[in-house]
């Protein structure tokens, strides 16, 4: 079972038991129960099973137990056992409860860690005190993750349903081998000729039923012969019993959650396989290259077809890919050196725009004179049309956006105004 915040509730938790099991009675060991029956030498026992129990967590971290998943984020069992052993330290009362539990068995048959099946007995009360205190973490984290209140009963309760609906899917999944209590979870009698449509609607325990649950509790005494955790007489689930709205609601948050978390970050391990893959190749296609090189020494070698075509056809001058582009926009292939060659570099105008380019320049008298002026030299003018060129025609000469080229001609403008004098004229 997966919930937003919580670690301790997934399959490795049997393992996690076990490995802080087989870790604490090490610890535990004469003369630390001794210790425990004294209530002031509570902390400090608590200080020094913690380090021994650590010491003996890291002496196992490579054994397959502590290596193992612990649970679907990727955290193993031996780093889930170190983290419950660490939050011990944090909440000494579930300690001081441990050392009274141990009190109590002492005061009921003496030293029964001397005794036969000593062991037994204190590793079932170590496991006793770390079941509740993962589900306490975990409730913590949970409140953290959610916002939302949880108690350690809560986790429980939603262990339990997680549990119930293992059972009742198993019950569906052979359903002809468990009509009848198939029949007594749906409330009604199935044939076994036919597979009800129940069945096959169940995918995930969010479709499953709180009725379901609650009629799978009812009948566990009757086909089991264990009451069912709804129908006990603990009073711990009675609350549930008689609110299947709550139960829906529980079921449908783990069912939730667990699709939201399904794909435990495939994507992300497909590209650290596909990246070690292609390292891989690397460092083989290296291995080839150190292999075939040569053991003679470097030497300058003769042209080849490529090096030869390209001393054949040399790339075209600035002139030539000049004429290229004006030809592009239905201009002479010497518009530009021809209109170059015909301004007046007298001219104060043309002093002024001295930083612009030629098309820049164009764009100008375009703007203040139109596209037809007597003042115009004819290689300014494009022949088709005995105008100047239009400003898409300026921009691809000039090889800048029209937008570009707008700004540009209206920034010389704003230049050519303010060096402007009253006695002279444009041109």
């Amino acid at each position: 079972m997966r919930l937003p915040g919580t670690r301790y509730q997934e399959h490795g938790w049997e393992q996690v038991r076990k490995l802080l099991g087989q870790c604490s009675l090490p610890a535990l060991a004469h003369p630390m129960p001794a210790r425990l029956l004294d209530p002031d030498g509570a902390q400090e026992a608590l200080d020094d099973y913690i380090d021994l129990a650590a010491g003996a967590l890291r002496a196992a971290r490579r054994s397959s137990r502590a290596t193992a998943p612990g649970n679907s984020y990727g955290e193993s069992v031996l780093e889930l056992a170190l983290g419950l052993l660490f939050e011990l330290q944090a909440r000494p009362a579930d300690w001081t409860a441990f050392a009274a539990a141990v009190a109590n068995e002492h005061a009921r048959i003496g030293a029964f860690w001397e005794q036969a099946g000593g062991e037994a007995i204190l590793r079932k009360k170590v496991n006793d005190m770390y079941a509740v205190l993962r589900d306490k973490v975990d409730a913590d984290n949970y409140q953290a993750a959610c916002g939302r209140s949880c108690s350690p009963n809560k986790i429980y309760a939603y262990r339990m349903l997680d549990t119930a609906y293992g059972d009742i899917a198993r019950i569906f999944d052979g359903w002809q081998q468990h009509a009848e209590q198939l029949g007594a979870i749906l409330g009604w009698p199935v044939d076994a000729a036919a597979a009800p449509i129940e069945v096959r609607q169940l995918k995930s325990i969010a479709l499953c039923k709180a009725d379901w649950v609650i009629r799978w509790s009812e009948s566990r005494e009757r086909f089991t012969g264990a009451a069912g955790p709804l129908h006990t007489r603990s009073k711990r689930f009675s609350s549930l019993k008689n609110s299947p709205d709550k139960i829906g609601a529980m079921l449908a948050e783990i069912g939730e959650y667990e699709e939201l978390s399904a794909n435990r970050d495939g994507d992300w391990q497909q590209d650290t396989i596909e990246a070690a893959a292609w390292l891989d190749d690397l460092a083989r296609v290296f291995d080839e290259s150190e292999q075939a090189a040569s053991t003679e020494p470097d030497r300058i070698l003769p042209a080849g077809d490529d090096e030869a075509s390209e001393e054949r056809d040399p790339e075209p001058d600035d002139d030539e890919r000049i004429g290229l582009i004006a030809v592009g926009v239905s201009l002479p292939p010497r518009f530009m050196q021809l209109a170059k060659g015909a301004q007046d570099r007298g001219s104060w105008s043309v002093q002024a725009m001295a930083a612009d380019s030629l098309p820049v320049r164009l764009a100008v008298y375009l703007k203040m004179l139109g596209s037809q002026d007597d003042s115009y030299p004819a290689e300014w003018l494009d022949p088709a049309t005995g105008e100047l060129p239009t400003m898409q025609q300026l921009a691809t000469l000039d090889q800048i956006s029209l937008p570009t080229l707008r700004k540009r001609r209206d920034a010389a403008i704003a230049s050519l105004l303010a060096a402007a004098q009253p006695s002279r004229r444009m041109m």
